[in-house]
């Protein structure tokens, strides 16, 4: 049961209820002298000066827990000295005369059902109380508050914080001199703004104290652009919560827990590294001091130690309300904050001190100064009614005390106080913990809505405050100015060279030399490289630059140029393969001419294709510039900064189809160049004398561009790679095979221009002495890898032989006969002459070899009167109207021109040697080829 209580000495309980017995009118009689017996009852402030007798009292009701069975009951214990002051003090001013102001204490014991009864039976029992002082614990205290309107009275609570009593609809006739909880969130506001922090998250306790906060909070940043970017509550175990703060980046957390599970909360901060330069942790500041020490062991000091503990909580942000004011001031009481905390702390001579009690003792003035207004305006008013007239039912008197509270405005040793709906508009102070322990680092008035911080006092463990949230510093990922400088001077001496072999070409087209290498095709090599060369320029042309729709437009300049100097590079060294191939292929040895506009029809074969290809893909699916952005990455310079790279890229909408279009084409093109490389890796034709160092370079850029597209792909992240590789690709293949085409050619033209035709001859004639009479061709020896090919010119080799004996028996008689009988000329002509034209056809067929016409033009052009050297004077001397087909003109052109058909064509398919001075035998020959005539070998011995 509640008992009134003075200076929190226990007292009688209060008397019976009354009763119309004899025993009730007795206890009415005695009762005034009971009163001294009983000094806790109803009675005034313990070391209070009496009033004088003939004072009447003003009464207030006094509700807090005083007994030390409750942990609040410190609370009221404490503040105890502090409300003596402010009575003693104000009866020597005599504020109240003819009054005096009379505090009767009632034991809640933070109890609903014992602080209910103890407020009921002060109404019931004791004197008409004009207003109510007090309230601690908030389930007490809303309760009570709620039904004070019906009883007409005012209540001044000092220490109930909770947010739920600022309801002014539900608690309108409530008051309190403390700041509620609520009220330190425009002070984190302010103190948001001051270090630029516009995003935060919240971090709170599944109680209804701190959830009432939060909720404040957010109406509070609402509209004040400051984002909150997550909310995270928690039960029991905050690391999950912790952990999801840390997922969505967030930097600077607003906390509302006790310091129970603050340890917990700072143990699981230290597990997820969410402390130090980058975060900013601002949680209540009314725990009690060294509160961490009290509760680590509450926090499983197994998996958290001590030092682990204060370095998560090293530079934490407390706010909460400030005890007492800081400035120097005098106040309503005519003493300063400091003279008063002096006083205060002498007078409570071994009480634990409440952080409570400044504002205990301003609410005694306000009650004060609230009845002496109420006073002044009763005695203004022409009622005549006087306050110690007040009863519960005097709506009109209440609500002018209501009113004359709400007009409160004085200093007092917590500062302005000063009264908004019920709430005090007081100051809030910022403390931080440094070095194991809290320093005051600011303050907030909240009349003035001005933040003040103190100088040097706050710390942050970074060079500056933390930021709000990581700093992404988008980065283009460009190409370096150096490596762009140094391949574009590789590529602008690539394209000297190249200039200073075209101008070689088109200088000495008409050598031989250069002339049998087909210098169109060798022109248009040239040409191809060096658009592949002007490629890599645009290449390294991105967005540090050139600007974004320069960029977008040189990615489909740089895409056709590189396209089409490939397209004409390597599609004239494969036309200029293919026509090797094609003729060191003739199987049937059948005559071959493949000019070189046939070769650039190819060529603009390939183009037109590439052509159509660009033309569909830039009308129907064009490139465009996208950025890609990639993950974030730590500043190399150790900023609180991150990095998010950038990087511009070629694409559109289905870049891998028309890619692989691209590929596939060009891949089939590199797939059988490299075949006819292959196969033509051994030839070496006088007419195209560089069409090994071709097959070379088809080589060189068809592994060269595999390797480079592969590398390419693999590396588009890393701009500088893929650059670097993709330049020295187009200049490796670009500079080896323009090297390869003309630099044997200027070699060789400087040496000895004449050398490499005679040197080919020479080489074709040792080839031929060299391999047996049975090889088929004196083209190559290449012929010698292929059994199968072998096989069957020799063959034919040898039916040739058969023929060609023949035909040596039917010249015998031929000849034979002509010595004979002049008059058989008519019958040599009519039945030989389908000889002749065999033997002739003969000599036809064989020119359809490589060598056959060079080497019967060459002996023909060194020995030119050799024909006529044999021939009789008197013949040579012969009338020229003698008939032409007289038998002796007939035998002297069969004397002449049959040796020497058969002295040159026999060398090309197996026969007589042609350094021979009469006709070689065969080993292989019949022996009618064998034994020649001794007319015949006169004949040609004669040549």
């Amino acid at each position: 049961m509640a008992s009134p209580r003075s200076s929190g000495q226990p007292g009688p309980p209060p008397p019976p209820p009354p009763s119309p017995s004899p025993a009730r009118l007795l206890l009415l009689l005695l009762l005034p002298l009971l009163l001294p017996l009983a000094p806790g009852a109803w009675g005034w402030a313990r070391g209070a000066p009496r009033p004088p007798p003939s004072s009447p009292p003003l009464s207030i009701m006094g509700l807090m827990p005083l007994t030390k069975e409750v942990a609040k009951g410190s609370i009221g214990r404490g503040v105890l000295p502090a409300v003596e002051l402010a009575i003693e003090q104000i009866r020597n001013e005599s504020l109240l005369r003819p009054y005096f102001l009379d505090l009767r204490l009632y034991d809640t014991e933070c109890d609903n059902a014992k602080g209910l009864k103890a407020f009921y039976d002060a109404i019931k029992y004791g004197p008409n109380h004009l207003m109510v002082f007090g309230g601690v614990c908030p389930s007490v205290t809303s309760i009570i508050a709620e039904s004070l309107q019906g009883w007409n009275l005012v209540q001044l609570s000092f220490a109930a914080t909770t947010p739920v009593l600022a309801d002014k609809k539900k608690y309108p006739y409530f008051f309190r001199t403390v700041p509620s909880d609520n009220a330190v969130n425009p002070a984190i506001l302010k103190l948001l703004k001051h270090y630029h922090w516009r995003r935060v998250g919240t971090l709170t306790q599944d109680v209804q104290r701190f959830s009432e906060v939060r909720n404040d909070l957010t109406g509070v940043l609402y509209g004040e652009d400051i984002e909150i970017s997550d909310t995270e509550s928690f039960s029991n175990d905050p690391c999950t919560s912790v952990k999801k703060l840390k997922g969505n980046d967030v930097r600077i957390i607003l906390g509302q827990f006790d310091q129970n599970m603050a340890a917990k909360v700072f143990c699981c901060a230290y597990e997820e590294n969410m402390f130090g330069s980058k975060y900013q942790w601002i949680i209540p500041g009314w725990y009690e001091p060294s509160w961490w020490e009290q509760v680590r062991t509450k926090a499983n000091s197994s998996r958290c130690l001590r030092k682990n503990l204060l370095a998560a909580m090293e530079g934490y942000i407390g706010v909460d309300f400030e005890p007492l004011s800081s400035k120097q001031i005098k106040t309503i009481s005519g003493k300063t904050p400091q003279q008063y905390e002096r006083e205060y702390n002498s007078k409570r001579s071994g009480v634990g001190p409440s952080k409570f009690h400044g504002y205990a003792y301003d609410g005694i003035w306000v009650i004060a100064k609230t009845l002496q207004r109420t006073m002044e305006t009763l005695h203004a008013s022409s009622r005549h009614q006087r306050i110690q007239d007040f009863n519960y039912t005097d709506h009109t008197l209440g609500r002018i005390i209501l009113s004359a509270m709400n007009e409160t405005n004085f200093f007092g040793v917590t500062g302005q106080v000063v009264f908004r709906n019920g709430e005090r508009m007081g100051t809030i102070k910022f403390t931080q913990f440094q070095d194991s322990r809290e320093v005051k680092v600011g303050e907030y008035n909240a009349v003035a809505d001005t933040l003040e911080i103190i100088n040097d006092t706050i710390r942050f463990q970074g060079s500056e405050p933390p930021k709000d949230k990581t700093i992404i510093l988008e980065q283009l990922r460009k190409i370096s100015l150096p490596l762009y400088s140094i391949l574009s001077a590789l590529t602008i001496l690539g394209m000297i060279m190249a200039s200073a072999f075209l101008f070689f070409n088109i200088k000495n087209r008409n050598q031989k030399l250069i002339k049998m290498s087909s210098p169109y095709m060798n022109n248009l090599i040239i040409l191809g490289g060096m658009l592949s060369y002007a490629s890599i320029f645009l290449f390294g042309l991105d967005g540090s630059f050139v600007s974004e729709k320069t960029f977008e437009t040189l990615c489909t300049v740089r895409t056709w140029i590189l396209t089409v100097g490939y397209t004409t590079a390597f599609g004239a060294m494969f036309a200029k393969t293919w026509r090797v191939h094609a003729i060191f292929k003739n199987v049937k040895m059948k005559k071959k001419i493949i000019k070189d506009q046939k070769l650039l029809v190819i060529v603009g074969g390939m183009l037109l294709i590439d052509l159509c290809i660009l033309i569909c893909w830039q009308a129907v699916d064009p490139l465009r510039r996208t950025v890609e952005r990639y993950s974030m990455e730590p500043d190399p310079a150790g900023r609180d900064i991150s990095i998010r790279p950038l990087l511009e890229h070629c694409e559109n909408t289905h870049m891998t189809i028309w890619l692989g279009i691209v590929y596939a084409y060009k891949g089939l093109l590199m797939l059988f160049g490299c075949f006819l490389a292959w196969e033509t890796r051994n030839v070496s034709i006088p007419a195209l004398n560089d069409s090994k160092y071709i097959g070379m370079s088809v080589y060189n850029v068809g592994i060269m561009c595999i390797i480079g597209a592969a590398v390419s792909f693999l590396t588009r992240d890393q701009p500088n790679v893929q650059f670097c590789i993709v330049a020295l690709v187009i200049i490796f293949c670009s500079t080896i095979t323009l090297c390869l085409v003309f630099v044997p050619k200027l070699i060789t033209l400087r040496t000895n221009p004449d050398a490499a035709t005679q040197n080919k001859r020479l080489q074709i004639t040792r080839n031929q002495k060299k391999e047996d009479s049975k090889t088929s061709t004196s083209v190559t020896s290449v012929n010698q890898a292929s059994t199968s090919r072998l096989e069957g010119l020799q063959s034919e080799n040898h039916r040739l032989r058969m023929k060609i004996t023949e035909l040596d028996k039917d010249l015998e008689e031929v000849t034979m006969q002509l010595q004979d009988t002049p008059e058989k000329t008519t019958y040599i002509k009519q039945n030989h002459y389908q000889e002749l034209n065999d033997i002739l056809n003969l000599g036809n067929f064989t020119e359809s070899t490589d060598g056959g016409k060079a080497i019967l033009k060459n002996h023909l052009d060194q020995n030119p009167q050799l024909q006529w050297s044999t021939t009789e004077p008197s013949r040579t001397c012969k009338d020229p109207i003698e008939d032409i087909n007289s038998p002796e003109h007939i035998q002297r052109r069969l004397s002449l021109q049959l040796p020497i058909l058969h002295h040159a064509y026999l060398p090309s398919i197996g026969g007589v040697d042609a350094s021979c001075v009469s006709p070689c035998v065969s080993p292989t020959a019949s022996p009618r080829h064998r034994h020649v005539p001794p007319s015949f070998r006169v004949m040609v011995s004669g040549l």
